[in-house]
């Protein structure tokens, strides 16, 4: 007795279930292998482990990259902000120089808006001191930019009269490469803003 020939179509469309089912078991695996050496590595990343005295293995956490950077760009905005306002008639072309480093076009343009306003004529004409007393800056972080908020308190001193200003200036940092002395830090502020400028008190 002879076997009877399956019909071809059947085959042929058994092949190709075959086929499909293969290929999407495969890239379901690729995708999985992928999930799994990413999460190890950003583990990896995170932990490094040593041996206690009594043979477990302890976790220690490494020092993040973003604790560093907060501390790098606190420092960046202390040292930018006390060269651009804590300025008198001796100091004032040496301390901006130096703040000009610090920042992008935004600050070089705030610069000559000032100097075409005759801020710094004013400063020498009167022999005008104008010195910080704090710097408070807050950070932001979205999907790895980041934003700051400054607080600087300063007093200008007449002679006479000693007048207290706050000033709250916003803006962006971004990585540069460090260059010693000029930005130590490796940081630029961009899109340098001054929003808000109040007075306080006036000494007599």
């Amino acid at each position: 007795m002879k076997t009877p020939y399956k019909n071809i179509y059947s085959v042929l469309k058994l092949n190709r279930f075959i086929v499909l089912a293969v290929v999407i078991c495969a890239l379901l695996s690729s995708t999985f292998s992928v999930w799994v050496v990413f999460k190890t590595h950003k583990n990896a990343l995170d932990s490094v482990f040593a041996i206690n005295t009594d043979g477990s293995i302890i976790p220690l956490k490494l020092v993040k990259q973003k604790e560093n950077f907060k501390v790098e760009a606190l420092a960046h905005l202390e040292l930018f902000h006390n060269y651009f306002y804590n300025i008198d008639a001796s100091n004032y072309e040496k301390n901006l120089e130096k703040a000009l480093w610090l920042g992008n076009s935004s600050v070089d343009n705030l610069y000559r808006q000032k100097k075409a306003d005759g801020v710094y004529n004013r400063l020498l004409q009167y022999s005008l001191v104008q010195k910080v007393l704090q710097i408070t800056s807050e950070l932001k972080e979205h999907n790895g930019s980041y934003t700051f908020t400054t607080t600087t308190i300063f007093e200008i001193n007449r002679g006479s009269i000693v007048d207290t200003y706050e000033l709250v200036s916003t803006g962006n940092l971004i990585s540069v490469d460090r260059n010693f002395p000029n930005n130590p830090h490796g940081l630029l502020i961009t899109n340098y803003f001054e929003n808000t400028l109040k007075k306080l008190n006036a000494k007599n």
